[in-house]
């Protein structure tokens, strides 16, 4: 039989319809860096990690791109007189991707196993709570043994990230392998070195903002490659653009980039006292002599294009808590070739750990070039971001390469960094002054007696050279023309709430 040509027309047009993307499921890819570590929120360490928490699991609390603190699980808080404990609030109906209540039970649970699990790193950030008291099913009241100014602020990152007792209690250490969360999407899969895949939770407590309904991230190391797969659309949006490739982004009327100051630092800790390695680099002239050779703003000019601002403190020099008496010194090799004769190691050789992205790649071979200049030898070897970090936690180094992607309160970037147990202080330097100091500062609210003791702890930190602090960056994400209602934090993170895919 013959079908007339416009009932062909009609039916055909049909059949599009039926198949068009109008009903079909938006997938929003993102470019990472590189492979997270474990997404379990407790021991996770990997900065990209965060990126994939941000879709799985939320907090108690968030901030805004102006870095104010906002609720998030919880709606409110109120501090005692004393400061010695804070009463929080939580929201009403909110589920686990398993269908748990997240009540105040279930907080309890996750503050005391931040703290309790061995090997956490939350233990240094929030570890002055003493006691959880369960007041109701949406009230809750964390006791400290001192007062800790920055705790609301460590509540924004994995410190206040929930997971579902259940599920915890069941999976053990095996958590990390499938996270279940609280958060906008729910783990699916994840394919090592291959693609971590979320999809939208039905149940989720803010459900009208989230537009996407599967998320998958894709670690590619190579920058080239994950600029070429934004072109052409396999990508949607990738974290830490190269400065290198922006005029490409920019030229490109398919894609946009956006890009805002970071609250961190890029570094080079230096193995001081953990191990046998530590040999090389324990005396603080030697690591004063590696920091002389180096030329920060030669450094930023020729890697990143003067996109970035050179830096020697653990925040910028535009926040209120720089010294500004201790600036970035100029680069003399005279000075430096002098303390290493002084130090009995004229002839300094020693191994940095080089991620292999492009950036740190390239940036480690003009500071070996700069470092041969005063008669230092660096070699360079590569290993994979996860790795190094483990390597750099058991001591397995003399130097890394990495950063640290920065915290709104300024404890975030230092005190688990520098002290001597903090979890974070893989050089294990250790100066009980320094400890002092830091300790004060997270105790006093007044930011001006903080900038006080941040002075004195940059003071020593500056003077002894546990780490080599280079540059601060901007944090430059690029997107598809596609994507909408994206809105750059100073933290890096891609947040859900509000973003389309069109």
């Amino acid at each position: 039989m013959r079908w007339p040509r416009p009932l062909t027309l009609v039916l055909a047009l049909s059949l599009l319809l039926a198949v068009s993307p109008a009903g079909a499921q938006s997938v929003l890819r993102i470019g990472l860096n590189d492979d997270p570590d474990a997404l379990d929120p407790t021991i996770s360490r990997a900065y990209v990690g965060r990126l994939v928490f941000a879709g799985l699991c939320d907090k108690l609390f968030d901030v805004t791109p102006d870095l104010k603190i906002v609720p998030q699980l919880a709606t409110g808080y109120e501090w005692a007189p004393d400061q010695r404990s804070v009463v929080l609030k939580l929201r009403s109906g909110v589920k686990f991707h398993d269908g748990e209540p997240l009540n105040a039970e279930a907080v309890k649970f996750n503050i005391e196993h931040h703290i309790n699990t061995p090997g956490s790193f939350r233990k240094t950030e929030i570890g002055q709570i003493a006691s959880v008291d369960v007041l109701n099913e949406t009230t809750v009241r964390l006791n400290l043994s001192e007062p800790l100014v920055p705790l609301l602020a460590a509540l924004t990152d994995r410190s206040g990230m929930m997971v579902s007792p259940k599920a915890a209690r069941a999976l053990g250490d095996k958590l990390g392998q499938k996270p279940v969360c609280a958060g906008p999407f729910r783990f699916v899969e994840r394919v090592a070195q291959g693609k971590i895949v979320l999809e939208k939770f039905s149940d989720y407590w803010d459900k009208a903002n989230i537009h996407i309904d599967r998320v998958e991230f894709v670690p590619i190391t190579d920058s080239t490659a994950r600029l070429a797969s934004l072109r052409s659309g396999d990508l949607h949006m990738i974290e830490r653009a190269s400065p290198t490739d922006l005029p490409e982004i920019r030229g490109d009327s398919k894609l946009k980039v956006t890009g805002v100051p970071e609250l961190g630092y890029q570094m080079i800790p230096l193995n001081v006292a953990n191990g046998p390695r530590s040999k090389t680099l324990a005396d603080a002239r030697v690591r004063q002599a590696i920091d002389l050779a180096i030329d920060r703003e030669t450094l930023v000019k020729t890697v990143f294009n003067n996109e970035y601002i050179p830096g020697n403190q653990w925040v910028s020099p535009s926040n209120y808590y720089y010294n500004a008496k201790l600036p970035v010194r100029p680069r003399d090799v005279a000075r430096a070739r002098q303390l290493l004769k002084e130090a009995g190691q004229p002839s300094l050789t020693f191994t940095l750990i080089v991620p292999p992205e492009r950036d740190r790649q390239e940036a480690a071979q003009i500071i070996q070039a700069m470092l041969a200049e005063a008669g230092i030898t660096m070699h360079l070897q590569t290993q994979e971001n996860v790795t190094m970090l483990t390597n750099g936690r058991k001591g397995d180094f003399e130097a890394y390469f990495t950063f640290w992607s920065g915290r709104p309160d300024p404890d975030g970037n230092v005190f688990t960094q520098s002290t001597c147990k903090g979890a974070q202080n893989d050089s294990h330097y250790c100066n009980a002054d320094l400890d002092a100091l830091l300790t004060r500062a997270r105790q006093v609210a007044s930011p001006a007696e903080r900038k006080k003791l941040y002075d004195a702890a940059t003071e020593i930190l500056v003077r002894d050279t546990p780490r080599l602090i280079l540059w601060h960056r901007r944090v430059f994400t690029g997107t598809s023309a596609r994507v909408q209602g994206f809105t750059p934090y100073p933290d890096g993170i891609i947040r859900f709430k509000g973003l389309k895919l069109n």
